[in-house]
């Protein structure tokens, strides 16, 4: 009898350490240790990518000639090695956490692993040392994606899509301290079919990567605060304009990008074919623009902020940002488009300016930044919400939605397949077969 009971009360205990309750546990330790990981890394990695920027810019005012050789030599430097060591390291790194998600067991392995995304990680802080422009966001995504798949199989916690697509939502909450943004970004882009078991996860890792964030960087905004609104009719006018011409120029971005990387027509096939010589004119591309406009340098961020605030750029601004990221963008180097993307839709703003003087300028400047995100990245909501949370322009929420759905539908007249779907396709089943040579 004595014997009996020992033995079941044994037995509770083995299924205690063991059983169901201790998985819920370990799972939620895998979650919480992730998330926070995250928040540091996000953290390292904006202050780096920032001293990159500012270093490259000394550069050009010490010799302004300089990039003209630096920047392609680095950009055949970096693909090289990326292409050597980490293929599955180029470009955004969103695309590569789709694939992931949709192939949970190998996504770790090939797509987002401790090598790949270390490569990810130095690259695209190299890229920024040569005046690439390129954003880190979307890296962040693929590095926190990794880290939490990290901390689940450190914990022994089977892998399934929603650990990838938590740990690229609260990539996206780091990278801009907008908590929201990640969320929505979770729900728009990162999960084909959302499933509601799935919530908990990505909130819990969103909010807890975004309170990493803002307990050591502080409450910081963005692009700064802005207090300017539209009234009913000024909305009404400004905001399926930005729509169309935000939507449709972002549209032609992703068309663009999408035709480069399937190589649809020869020419383009025979410089995919040869991959340094590519990068190489890329880099060339990316160094003539910013050596004769010096403002297309970098993430943007600085020139959007200044044009935001009511500073003036030239005209043609818009459709130089527009080359130089999507050179940088075609190239192979690792590196993200969320930030100039954001950059070339304050120029479209400011062009925006020039048709409505009598409106708020900044509220302008805005809803040309929304739109043409929208239109490359195709998830209106995550724009909005990524440029309210940036901004503080909660007043402006209205306009920003409106301007975003437009724009979402004028780009589907330019390019049906939405950018990040359409590049995750050749890293399903591993890494892209032509990269891996």
């Amino acid at each position: 009898m004595a014997g009996s009971r020992l033995s079941s009360r044994y037995l509770r205990l083995l299924l205690r350490r063991h059983g169901p309750e201790a998985l819920v546990w370990r799972r939620r330790i895998a979650i919480l240790g992730g998330a926070i990981l995250t928040g540091l890394v996000a953290l390292l990695f904006a202050h780096l990518a920032d001293e990159a920027s500012e270093l490259f810019l000394e550069l050009t005012k010490l010799r302004p000639e300089a990039p003209l050789l630096l920047t392609p030599l680095g950009f055949a430097a970096i693909v090289y090695v990326t292409r050597k060591w980490a293929p599955a390291a180029s470009g955004s790194g969103i695309p590569q956490v789709m694939a992931a998600s949709r192939d949970p067991d190998h996504g770790l392995k090939r797509l987002v692993s401790a090598r790949i995304v270390s490569v990810k990680f130095v690259m695209t802080i190299l890229a920024l040392l040569l005046g690439a422009s390129v954003g880190r966001e979307g890296p962040t995504v693929q590095i926190s994606a990794s880290i939490t798949a990290y901390a689940h199989r450190l914990m022994a916690i089977p892998l399934r899509a929603s650990v990838y697509i938590a740990g690229g939502a609260a990539g996206v909450a780091a990278a801009f301290n907008t908590p929201l943004a990640g969320v929505a970004f979770a729900i728009e882009e990162l999960a084909a079919a959302y499933e509601q078991r799935m919530a908990v996860l990505v909130m819990a890792a969103v909010l807890i990567a975004g309170m990493v964030s803002l307990g050591l960087a502080g409450d910081y905004v963005y692009f700064g605060v802005m207090r300017e609104t539209l009234n009913v009719h000024q909305a009404l006018v400004a905001a399926p304009a930005a729509g169309v011409i935000g939507g449709l120029a972002g549209g032609c971005f992703s068309r663009l990008m999408l035709s480069v990387a399937k190589g649809t027509t020869k020419p383009v096939r025979w410089l995919r074919e040869r991959p340094i010589l590519f990068a190489t004119g890329c880099g060339f591309v990316v160094a003539f623009l910013g050596t004769v406009t010096g403002l297309t340098w970098g993430t943007g961020y600085q020139t959007a902020n200044a044009v935001i605030a009511g500073g003036d750029v030239p005209i043609w601004f818009g459709a130089a940002k527009f080359m130089a990221t999507l050179a940088t963008a075609v190239s192979g180097i690792p590196g993200g488009i969320f930030a100039p993307s954001l950059s070339v839709g304050a120029g479209i703003g400011d062009l925006l300016r020039s048709i409505f003087p009598d409106h708020p300028s900044g509220a302008i400047i805005l809803l040309g930044m929304v739109a043409y995100f929208t239109g490359v990245v195709r998830a209106p909501l995550t724009a909005v919400i990524i440029i309210s949370e940036t901004t503080a322009s909660r007043g402006l929420m209205m306009p920003l939605l409106g301007s975003a759905l437009i724009a979402d539908f004028a780009a589907q007249l330019i390019s049906k397949e939405r950018l990040y779907h359409g590049l995750s396709k050749k890293f399903e089943g591993g890494v892209d077969r032509k990269a891996s040579n």
